[in-house]
């Protein structure tokens, strides 16, 4: 009886099993432009102070851009408009006074792939209580879902190039529009053209020693950018002066710890400028430990491209530098 039990149980939860992947198989694509938000939740709370509270935390500025533009583009709507195609958008966030409260992020209900956050509450005061306690949660679920598409997306028309993995022994899932235009030592120049300008990725490597101290940690790595770009990126000419890039001056860029590639490493956000002319933009840079190698691998991508909106660039560039693979040691 026993081994009867057990053989019914298996397979009943077999059955469940297929019966949720041909559930999820059945799901349509979700849509939406990149970092697109669509917000659900009544009029009334919008215009109140919860909508405020959803604006600081949704709408709040990237950083490290060299004009305010928000985290993500929110299109609000009252629940009784979410339906039909919309309710296939890639990331949902949806606020209602109930009598639950709550607060909790699901995954595929409507569409695959796609993050919904969950934020209910019996008064304005408890649904911002939740809100303000899972918003950094729910903002990484919204990232990492629209990080997953824009890869999707590129990863249809790859490049062929191999500079990165001979000179430093990695990869890039690079879109083929994309072209080496820069090879000298260690270092790499990879760029595209754009309407106003230009997407780029640089990749060298340091000696795993290179930083020596936490407490000048943030001004080792200006130190860093600025000598590869003095080095390596020329700035206009300039009759009587020396153009190059550097790290801007007046303001210290970002730091904070990441995990790339199953390595630790440092992901750094802020402005580039021209030394000795009127040129700037925002980079993203990656440091990354890779101890096999006894080396850091630093991959940056920076945009130049005057006065346009640069968000959608740089979350492009952000994608493409999270393919990063290794090469196993030789």
């Amino acid at each position: 009886m026993k081994k009867i039990g057990t053989l019914l149980l298996l397979t009943f939860t077999i059955f469940i099993s297929c019966e949720e992947k041909q559930k999820k198989s059945y799901l349509p694509e979700s849509i939406g432009a990149i970092n697109s938000l669509a917000v659900v939740m009544d009029n009334e709370l919008w215009e109140g102070k919860v909508g405020d509270h959803v604006r600081q935390h949704f709408a709040a500025p990237v950083l490290g851009l060299t004009w305010e533009e928000p985290l993500f583009t929110i299109n609000q709507m009252p629940a009784k408009v979410f339906s039909g195609s919309i309710l296939q958008t890639r990331s949902v966030l949806f606020i209602a006074k109930d009598t639950l409260s709550l607060a909790h992020i699901k995954s595929d209900v409507y569409a695959t792939p796609q993050k919904i956050g969950v934020i209910k509450g019996t008064t304005d005061e408890e649904i911002i209580d939740n809100l303000n306690a899972k918003a950094d949660e729910v903002i990484e679920a919204f990232k990492s879902v629209e990080i997953q598409e824009s890869q999707k997306r590129f990863l249809k028309s790859l490049s062929k190039e191999t500079a990165l993995k001979e000179k430093l022994g990695i990869t890039l899932s690079l879109p083929s529009i994309y072209k080496v235009g820069k090879q000298e030592n260690n270092f790499i120049w990879i760029d595209r053209q754009i309407q106003k300008g230009s997407m780029n990725i640089i990749a060298y490597d340091i000696p795993n020693d290179y930083f020596t101290s936490d407490s000048t940690f943030v001004k080792d790595i200006v130190a860093m950018r600025d000598s590869i770009g003095k080095q390596y990126i020329p700035g206009p000419d300039v009759p009587g002066k020396t153009t190059h890039m550097m790290t801007e001056k007046a303001f210290a860029p970002y730091v904070f710890p990441v995990e790339i590639a199953g390595r630790k490493g440092a992901e750094v956000r802020g402005i580039w400028e021209i030394n000795g002319y009127p040129m700037a933009g925002p980079f993203l840079t990656y440091i990354i430990n890779d101890d096999q190698n006894n080396r850091k691998v630093v991959v940056e991508g920076f945009v130049f491209a005057p006065a346009t909106e640069k968000r959608d660039n740089m979350f492009q560039l952000e994608a493409i530098l999270k393919t990063i693979k290794f090469e196993d040691p030789k």
